[in-house]
């Protein structure tokens, strides 16, 4: 069994990830590390796990892992990604892996230095919902893509909360104004030459909290909206002239309904409903991620691919200073 260690007990892992590695068929939690070691041994107890460390640091030195996995605040992901790196570790990060593009390259560095796997915690890519998705869009099932339509929206005024905290690197874009721009990266195998964008900070806080986008992918467009401060809402639709793809709860299906993806033709005299009963899709990225730590064949987010990403995020960060197109 593939052995991770968890570095820090922070919600996303304890509710969502560390079950699903738990739950996997190659892959098991083998050490919690926290800076309080009665959290970590709390944790550590709760999933079974053998082995609970005082320190990063210390887990890091130990050889009763083979990765980390990482849900620290944003602003922490690439400092300690490069310490486990160095450490000789393979590494799954959350997403964002980095708050700008630039800042990717050191963490390429690190891995072809050490001879390690690193990959953004993108759990989407390993879902049937989107690989479904990509094959329709791959067979002509909706003829030639024209338009992206997407929004993720939620409501948090937490002051408390990291994704309201700027020295966290919080705010909308980082924490989910990357799900629209991967997934259309992700089925169309396609890029995006420029961006306008306007974008709402909080007065209190000084995140951002609303932004609205518009992407010129040459072939098509993508345009989206993301808040932290609205109604929950999420929705993906891929237009063509032939039909529409509708990803009906595209992120995070436990929380906004079922996994579903319906394809209606033309004039809309025939649908089709595809309905994915439970994708388990962290379950899937931590099996997809072991076999190609392992060196077996597997298609993981690869930094380049990250790097790519982030680049339209900086992008869309420089449009809602400016008037018109940014190029990415």
């Amino acid at each position: 069994m593939f052995r991770f260690g968890i570095l820090s007990t922070a919600k996303i892992g304890r509710d969502l990830v560390v079950p699903a590695i738990q739950d996997a068929e190659n892959c098991v939690v083998s050490a919690v590390a926290s800076r309080d070691l009665s959290k970590a041994r709390a944790m550590a107890d709760r999933f079974s796990a053998p082995h609970a460390f005082g320190s990063y640091e210390e887990m890091l030195a130990s050889d009763t892992i083979d990765a980390v996995y990482i849900p620290l605040p944003t602003s922490q992901h690439v400092e300690w990604t490069i310490k486990a790196a160095n450490a000789g570790k393979h590494v799954l990060c959350e997403k964002p892996i980095a708050l700008r593009a630039s800042e990717i390259d050191a963490l390429i560095a690190a891995r072809d230095r050490n001879k390690v796997l690193i990959a953004e915690a993108f759990m989407v890519t390993y879902s049937p919902v989107w690989r479904k998705v990509r094959s329709l869009l791959a067979d002509g099932a909706i003829g030639r893509l024209r338009h992206v339509q997407g929004a993720f929206t939620y409501f948090n005024r937490d002051p408390g909360n990291m994704r309201n905290i700027p020295a966290l690197g919080g705010g909308g874009l980082p924490d989910i104004g990357v799900y629209p721009t991967i997934t259309t990266r992700f089925v169309t195998a396609k890029e995006p030459v420029r961006v306008q964008a306007s974008t709402d900070r909080d007065p209190e806080f000084g995140t951002d909290i609303y932004s609205s986008v518009r992407a010129d992918f040459g072939d098509f467009e993508l345009s989206f909206y993301i808040s932290t401060q609205l109604a929950a809402r999420q929705v993906m639709v891929f237009h063509g002239d032939k039909g529409f793809i509708e990803v009906k709860s595209p992120f995070n299906a436990d929380r906004y309904g079922r996994e579903e993806v319906e394809l209606t033709n033309q004039n809309h005299a025939q649908s089709q409903l595809f309905r994915f009963q439970d994708a388990r899709q962290y379950k899937l990225q931590a099996e997809a991620f072991a076999r190609a730590a392992k060196g077996e064949a597997e298609e993981v987010v690869t930094l380049e691919n990250s790097r790519l990403n982030q680049k339209l995020i900086d992008a869309i960060y420089r449009a809602s200073d400016k008037d018109g197109w940014e190029k990415i």
